[in-house]
C-alpha cells in the first residue's frame, strides 16, 4: 500500500514493480501525488498520469539518445519502462479523459520500439471478428515447431501490453509454448481504438481466434490441436466460459476465479469490496457499451458459471489469492467444485506465508505466473506430440 488510503492506486504500483519497473522511478512518479491519493480513487487521476508521464518522458528522451548512438540494448530496455509507466497510469484514467486514446497509443508504440530493438520474438496479429478485428500479439516459442499455443485474455481493464509486461509469455516460451495475447472486445486496443464492446458468450471470441489460428497454424508455428486458454481477473470468467462451449480448446486456466461476476456487481452497488479501477461505473458502462445502470445490469446478468462450469471437459486450473479484496475466494471453490467433468482439475490457493494472496496474485505475480506456466506445459506434454 504505497498510497495508504488508496487500494486502486497502490495496486498499480505493485503491478508496475512486479512487471519490471524500477523502484526509484516508480517512487519519483508517485511521490508528487501522495497527497492527491487521499482524496479517493477517482479524484486526481489526471494529475497522477502527468506525474508518471514526466518520468516516462525522461526515459523516452534517454531511449532516443541511446538509439541515435547505436546503443540498441539500452534503448530497448528504456523504451520498455517508458511504455510500462505510460500504460499503468493510462489504466487509471476516466473513459472520458481527453488524453486517454493518445496515452494508450503511446504505450503501445513504445512497447513495439522495445520489441524491435530488443529482438523479442513478438509479432502483431489481426484476428477477423464481426466485420472488424481483434488485435493481438503472438509470442513465439524458440526452436522448430509446431508448438502448443496458449490464448491469453485480459480482465476488465488490462491490455495485451500488460500481458506482455507480466513476463508470462516469456515463461511459456521457455517451456516450449507459444502465446497469443488478445485484446478481446471490451479490453485494450479493441475497446480503446476500435470501439468493440464485451459480451457474456465468450465462446464467440474463442471461435474467431481458433478459426484464425487453424488457418495460419503453419505461419504461426503452432499445433492447432494443442491450444489452451488462460484468462486473468474477469478472464477468470471469460476463459472457463469459452472452454465450456468451444471444444477445440484443450485446457483452461482461471487466473483468479470470477465465478459469478453478476453477483459481484450487486455487491459493488452495495459498496462491498474493492474496485479494480477508478471511475468504476463509467468504466464498466464503456466496456459493455451500456447507456445506464439498467442497461448494464441487463447486459451482464448472464455473467456467471453456474450451469456452465460442469460443461468443461478439459483440464482446468483455478488459482486465487486468499486475501483477494475484489473477488472473494469462495468463487474459486465454486468454479472448482462445479467443474466435475474436467478430467484434470486443480484448485491452487495462495495464502501466507507463500504470498500471492491478493487479486490475481498481483502481489507476487512472477512467482504465480511461473507455477501456472509449469502446469500449462506439463498438461500439454501429457497430451503427447503432434502427429507427423
Amino acid at each position: 500500500m504505497y498510497f495508504p488510503t488508496n487500494y486502486v492506486w497502490s495496486m498499480t504500483v505493485v503491478a508496475t514493480l512486479n512487471n519490471g519497473g524500477y523502484i526509484d522511478e516508480v517512487d519519483r512518479a508517485c511521490r508528487p501525488v501522495l497527497e492527491a491519493s487521499e482524496n479517493g480513487d477517482d479524484a486526481g487521476t489526471a494529475e497522477l498520469y502527468a506525474s508518471w508521464a514526466a518520468v516516462a518522458d525522461r526515459l523516452l528522451a534517454k531511449a532516443r539518445d541511446d538509439e541515435e548512438r547505436g546503443r540498441r540494448i539500452g534503448a530497448g530496455e528504456t523504451y520498455y519502462r517508458a511504455s510500462l509507466y505510460t500504460s499503468q497510469s493510462e489504466r487509471l484514467q476516466s473513459p472520458t479523459w481527453v488524453g486517454r486514446t493518445a496515452a494508450y497509443q503511446k504505450s503501445r508504440d513504445l512497447l513495439l520500439k522495445h520489441v524491435e530493438l530488443s529482438g523479442v520474438p513478438l509479432t502483431p496479429v489481426e484476428i477477423p471478428y464481426e466485420g472488424s478485428a481483434m488485435p493481438a500479439y503472438l509470442y513465439r516459442a524458440p526452436g522448430d515447431g509446431p508448438h502448443p499455443l496458449v490464448i491469453q485474455w485480459n480482465g476488465l481493464d488490462s491490455t495485451k501490453e500488460m500481458m506482455y509486461y507480466s513476463g508470462f509469455p516469456r515463461m511459456l516460451a521457455e517451456r516450449g509454448v507459444s502465446t497469443l495475447m488478445v485484446d478481446t472486445p471490451g479490453s485494450g486496443e479493441a475497446l480503446r481504438l476500435r470501439g468493440l464492446t464485451a459480451r457474456h458468450d465468450t465462446e464467440a471470441w474463442a471461435a474467431a481466434i481458433l478459426d484464425h489460428v487453424e488457418a495460419n497454424a503453419a505461419d504461426f508455428g503452432v499445433d492447432p490441436d494443442r491450444v489452451g486458454i488462460v484468462g486473468w481477473s474477469l478472464g477468470g470468467y471469460y476463459a472457463p466460459r469459452a472452454a465450456a462451449f468451444e471444444n477445440r480448446l484443450k485446457l483452461a486456466v482461471a487466473w483468479g476465479a470470477n465465478h459469478d461476476w453478476a453477483a459481484v456487481q450487486e455487491a459493488r452497488r452495495r459498496r462491498e469490496g474493492e474496485n479494480p479501477v477508478p471511475h468504476y461505473w463509467d468504466h464498466v458502462f464503456w466496456v459493455w457499451g451500456a447507456a445506464d445502470m439498467d442497461d448494464f445490469i441487463a447486459r451482464t446478468r448472464d455473467m456467471h458459471l453456474n450451469g456452465v462450469a460442469e460443461r468443461i471437459t478439459v483440464p482446468l486450473l483455478v488459482t486465487h489469492g486468499v486475501n483477494d479484496r475484489q473477488i472473494p475466494v469462495g468463487y474459486a471453490h465454486d468454479t472448482y467444485d462445479q467443474a466435475v467433468n474436467s478430467p484434470k482439475r486443480e484448485l491452487r490457493l495462495f495464502d501466507e506465508p507463500e504470498g500471492g494472496t491478493e487479486h490475481i496474485s498481483i502481489d507476487h505475480m512472477p512467482y504465480v505466473a511461473g507455477i501456472i506456466a509449469d502446469w500449462v506445459a506439463e498438461t500439454f506434454e501429457e497430451m503427447g506430440q503432434p502427429h507427423a
